[in-house]
């Protein structure tokens, strides 16, 4: 008896959520995402216009501010120090170890990032270290002794 009305509750429950559920799902991105780094919002509305970065299988796109580049008919993204990517210019980005990146992605030469490789980081770490005053000698903790200061 208590099978049957669990099977009766399933059923009332799947039969009301079906018509929601379709006009909702437009609106509705759900991501769960354990040790796996978010990925970018990258929103372009029509494919960009990619140049080839020299003596290489590799494009990037000079008209966005972030690390995009165009490879065996699918874009990559290195964002927050880690990379992703989409088969179409709008996604849905997926993270990739960086292992599984594309040899000649990794190769690009930094000159072609927007934001080179380590550079968010550091700045990240520039922002959390509260400024002091210079004419009292202030120094970040642990950098005096490694002579940054």
């Amino acid at each position: 008896m208590p099978n049957g009305r669990l099977l009766a509750m399933v059923l009332a429950v799947v039969a009301t959520g079906l018509p929601i559920t379709g006009a909702v799902a437009g609106e509705v991105n759900v991501g769960i995402n354990i040790g796996v780094p978010a990925p970018p919002r990258i929103v372009l509305p029509a494919p960009p216009p990619v140049v080839v970065v020299p003596n290489t299988p590799v494009s990037y796109v000079p008209s966005v501010n972030f690390n995009l580049f165009v490879y065996g008919g699918q874009y990559y993204a290195f964002h927050d120090g880690s990379w992703f990517y989409a088969k179409s210019h709008s996604g849905p980005w997926v993270f990739v170890a960086p292992e599984r990146v594309p040899r000649p992605v990794v190769a690009v030469p930094a000159t072609y990032y927007k934001i080179p490789p380590g550079n968010a980081k550091k700045m990240e770490r520039r922002a959390a270290v509260p400024a002091g005053p210079a004419s009292a000698g202030w120094c970040p903790p642990g950098q005096a002794k490694k002579g940054r200061c």
